[in-house]
């Protein structure tokens, strides 16, 4: 079977997630994790005796599926831990839908848990220190992403104002989610002049830290069609990688994003033009303009025009991060498993204040460390197929 041929041929069944900002005291990841599975397994109308695929990727936890096997007493028969940083869970969802396609699970779960925030707000992380950078004192994705901004704003002169609007079109739609922290509004002028952190970047133009757990229950699709819950079907991913460290990035604002898109547009057998919801990882401002030049929403150096003036907010043209994603929603940690289940709860109708109407196809994205790896996805309702 190719990938072309996989093409709805699994769907998400059960989406579960813990909400945020804070886990109850002296809770830990696995806690997280382990609560937001057991909720995608209700959503699905399944159990945990059901579960026999187990894909887990985690900052805090050194052997997450193992972890979590353990804490839930699963016994899969097959197990994936790829940790290509925070879109690792739309490359799980590529793995296990091969996985089912092959026979070797028919019940994947795919789950992510964090206490980021209880943390003390502190980066918690069993990543290796980076020998071309921590030497020197370099503050991690902060100072990478600032970096990124800095370099598309001199080439292409994206402008300050631009970046500021991500944010506030994230809190837009944040303002119609009630599980978001702040419901207040936020300007373009707050935004700017909020406390600097990082050139160009202000505290504002820089993710949420919280806890939070998210889980996706993933079967086939006629497995699916019998389930409590609409199915919401995968109709491509594509998976590339380019790099680690920031200092080895070919190009600071051009990402493997238009190699991985392209992979998933193809197996989907849509285009940009087709989409109706987007889902853009956030955890700064300038990688939602980036993206949206990447995966093919306008032409590279254009992204800051394409999503200004409120294009991205509620009522506007492209509807994206609907939630609204990491910069007003929660970030604990890795967020890209909740692209995915705001792409499911979009197509399944169920978003309320925030929905997309006549929403049919989602495009979820989400890079891992620097810009490192990119993976794309794109689900659609029955009448995609």
């Amino acid at each position: 079977m190719t990938a072309t041929n996989l093409r709805g041929a699994a769907a998400i069944a059960g989406i579960g997630s813990t909400g945020f900002a804070t886990m109850p005291a002296l809770s830990s990841p696995l806690d997280a994790m382990a609560l937001a599975s057991v909720r995608a397994l209700d959503d699905a109308g399944l159990s945990l005796a059901d579960v026999d695929g187990v894909f887990a990727a985690g900052l805090q936890l050194f052997m997450p599926t193992l972890s979590l096997c353990e804490y839930l007493g699963l016994r899969p028969r097959y197990t994936d831990s790829t940790q290509v940083g925070g879109g690792a869970f739309l490359a799980h969802l590529n793995h296990a839908r091969a996985a089912i396609a092959a026979g070797l699970c028919s019940v994947a779960l795919i789950a992510y848990g964090s206490t980021q925030k209880s943390a003390g707000g502190q980066f918690a992380t069993h990543s290796e220190p980076n020998p071309y950078e921590v030497p020197y004192g370099y503050p991690g994705p902060l100072a990478a992403y600032a970096m990124v901004a800095q370099r598309h704003m001199h080439e292409f002169g994206t402008t300050r104002e631009q970046l500021a609007q991500v944010a506030v079109s994230a809190r837009d739609w944040a303002r119609l989610d009630a599980d978001a922290p702040d419901p207040g509004p936020l300007s373009i002028e707050d935004v700017i002049a909020a406390r600097p952190v990082a050139h160009p970047f202000t505290v504002r133009d820089c993710c949420l830290v919280t806890d939070g757990g998210g889980a996706l229950v993933v079967v086939s699709a006629e497995r699916a069609a019998q389930l409590r819950r609409k199915p919401v079907y995968l109709l491509g991913v594509g998976e590339a990688a380019t790099h680690r460290s920031i200092a080895q990035m070919p190009d600071l604002v051009r990402t493997a994003a238009s190699v991985s898109s392209a992979t998933a547009y193809a197996q989907a057998g849509v285009g940009p033009k087709d989409i109706d919801v987007v889902q853009f990882y956030d955890a700064f401002t300038i990688m939602p303009i980036v993206f949206a030049e990447d995966t093919g929403f306008c032409a590279k150096g254009e992204g800051g025009a394409f999503l200004d003036g409120g294009r991205a907010s509620p009522g506007g043209d492209f509807p994206m991060n609907t939630s609204g994603g990491g910069l007003s929603l929660g970030h604990p940690g890795m967020f890209g498993i909740y692209t995915a289940i705001e792409s499911v709860v979009q197509l399944r109708g169920d978003a309320g204040a925030r929905q997309v109407a006549g929403a049919e196809l989602a495009l979820a994205h989400a890079p891992g460390g620097y810009m490192s790896s990119q993976c794309t996805a794109i689900f659609g309702t029955a009448a995609t197929l």
